[in-house]
This record gives C-alpha cells, sequence and structure tokens, in this order.
C-alpha cells in the first residue's frame, strides 16, 4: 500500500498539468456562466455535463491511474462538475469513486451520486446497493438506477421503499442498448420514474424519435450516457475544421460541440462522458459553460455532422 506522501509523488510524476494551470482553469470556470437543466419532479438544476465511470474507474491497486484520475476528479469539480455515475457493472469503479472522493476538498458536498442495481432478486439487490453505498462513501444515494432493466419489476419497488425512507433521493432505470428501447418505453409509459439513462449522440439520434419526447412528456430526467458513441462520433470528424458556427456556443473543439448538441436538446438533462484523461477532461467540462444551440442551429449541426 502507498501511502498519501507516496501517492502524491506517483500523482506529480504523472501530471501533464501544473497545479498553477489547474488553479487557473478554475479560476476562469468562475467568470463563465455554467449551464443548469432542472430535474423535473423536482426542480432542482443540474449542470449538464456530469461523469462516466464505466471502463475508466477500473483502477483499484493501480495507484499511478488513480493519480491521473485524481486530476481528473478536480478539474471536473472545479469547473462546476456534480453528476458522477458509476455501477457494480464497471468492476471497482465504484470502490474507486469512493476512494478519490475522499481526496476532494468539499467533494461530497458537490457530488450527486448515481449508481446501479444489477442483480436478480431482491435480497441480492438490497446488498448490492448497501455495498454501493460503502464503496461510494454516502449515507444517502442521490439516484439509484436499475441497471439495463435487469429484474426490474423486483427492484423498483424496494428502490421506492428506500426512497420513502430517506435512504435515495431519486430513482431511475437504464439502459445502453438500442434492442431494450421498446421495453424501457412501455416502463416510462407505466411507472413514476425520476431518471431514465440511455445513448444519445449526434451520432446516434434514435433516441430522439421515441424515449426523448416521451420523457419530456412524463416529466423524467435523462442523462445520456455514450455522447461520444464511444468514440466514433469523432471518426467523421478527423480532418474537419470546425465550422463558423461553433463560436456562436463558445466552442472551440468538436467534443464540445457533440456534448452542446446532446445536452441542448430539451429533453436531455445531463450528458455523462467518460475520460481518465485530464486534457480530455478540460476539453469535456468546457460545454459545462456559455451557450447552447438553439432548435435552428441543432438541425444545421446535425446536416453538417451528417454531410462529413
Amino acid at each position: 500500500m502507498l501511502d498519501r506522501r507516496d501517492l502524491l509523488k506517483v500523482f506529480t510524476a504523472s501530471l501533464p498539468l501544473s497545479n498553477m494551470t489547474i488553479s487557473a482553469l478554475a479560476a476562469e470556470a468562475e467568470t463563465r456562466t455554467l449551464i443548469t437543466k432542472p430535474i423535473p419532479k423536482t426542480g432542482e438544476t443540474l449542470p449538464v455535463i456530469g461523469m462516466g465511470t464505466s471502463r475508466t474507474f477500473d483502477v483499484e491497486g493501480d495507484y499511478a491511474a488513480q493519480a491521473r484520475l485524481d486530476e481528473v476528479m478536480e478539474i471536473f469539480f472545479d469547473n462546476g462538475g456534480t453528476v458522477i455515475d458509476s455501477s457494480p457493472m464497471y468492476g471497482a469503479s465504484e470502490q474507486v469513486v469512493g476512494i478519490l472522493m475522499q481526496r476532494i476538498k468539499n467533494g461530497y458536498k458537490r457530488l450527486f451520486a448515481a449508481t446501479k442495481v444489477w442483480t436478480d432478486g431482491a435480497e441480492a439487490g438490497a446488498r448490492q446497493m448497501n455495498q454501493s453505498f460503502e464503496r461510494m462513501g454516502v449515507d444517502v444515494m442521490d439516484l439509484m438506477q436499475i441497471h439495463n432493466l435487469r429484474d426490474w419489476k423486483t427492484h423498483l419497488p424496494q428502490l421506492r421503499a428506500w426512497k420513502e425512507q430517506g435512504k435515495i433521493r431519486y430513482i431511475g432505470i437504464t439502459t445502453s442498448h438500442g434492442r431494450f428501447h421498446d421495453d424501457l418505453a412501455d416502463i416510462m409509459k407505466a411507472e413514476d420514474l425520476d431518471f431514465v439513462q440511455f445513448s444519445y449522440s449526434i451520432n446516434e439520434r434514435q433516441t430522439e424519435e421515441r424515449l426523448l419526447p416521451l420523457a419530456i412528456d412524463r416529466g423524467i430526467a435523462v442523462l445520456a450516457n455514450r455522447p461520444f458513441s464511444r468514440g466514433d462520433a469523432f471518426k467523421k470528424v478527423t480532418d474537419a475544421p470546425l465550422p463558423d458556427w461553433a463560436v456562436d456556443i463558445d466552442c472551440t473543439s468538436w467534443a464540445q460541440v457533440f456534448l452542446k448538441f446532446a445536452v441542448s436538446h430539451p429533453g436531455v438533462t445531463c450528458a455523462i462522458p467518460a475520460t481518465a484523461k485530464a486534457h480530455h477532461a478540460i476539453d469535456n467540462m468546457k460545454a459545462n459553460f456559455g451557450r447552447l444551440p438553439d432548435a435552428t442551429l441543432r438541425q444545421e449541426i446535425a446536416k453538417h455532422f451528417d454531410a462529413l
């Protein structure tokens, strides 16, 4: 085991940015306009750029990787981030979130903790959720979701009971698979949900047809996962310059354009890109500020992307 001093040595050696640079970024963030959206059921607002942890945070025991994530987390919080989404499905990601949160000054006061239950049966579900609380280091989970609809008829009543008891603030259901969209739509129509989570990006816009309008109609918040379509969106813009309209929405990179396109949909509450790299975190978090495209520009952005 490395102690805090040893870990900081590893951390410092691996930094591509200086502490002065991070401080400058934090100071700059304070002068910009943070973009937030309300959770429909309560009106509580969330910054539009959150953080996913699939693959990127499954680094238990890798202290160099954790040191790099320390920097990513600092950038995230210093630039207005609050929503961190995880799952037992993501290996040690929940536990690593908890470890890193202990090192973020006032981090838990800013954190909107979201995770999922991913097992079968009520007893197994309760054990897994309690373990998630312990791993992430929270007494109250801001959002507990049923991962990929797994045994949802069993878990949903339990989530509601825990919400009534004050152990959970919001409840939801997720999927990242198009084959479950019809099932999710049926659940959204029939059940009282606070959140849903599914994939939405400029490269994968199928959910514009049914799920996003349904979320608006039902007053359900949406977390948009895979906002870069697992990197596929960037393949179309490798050699493409940013169009002139990018400046109108305060974007200096395609990543920011993609994120702002996703969160500018009226049905999307927050996008949750995942990264373990500081320069990507900086780029992503710049989309948390400034202006969003209106409906007309959204159409132009989609048309431009499709033509590439």
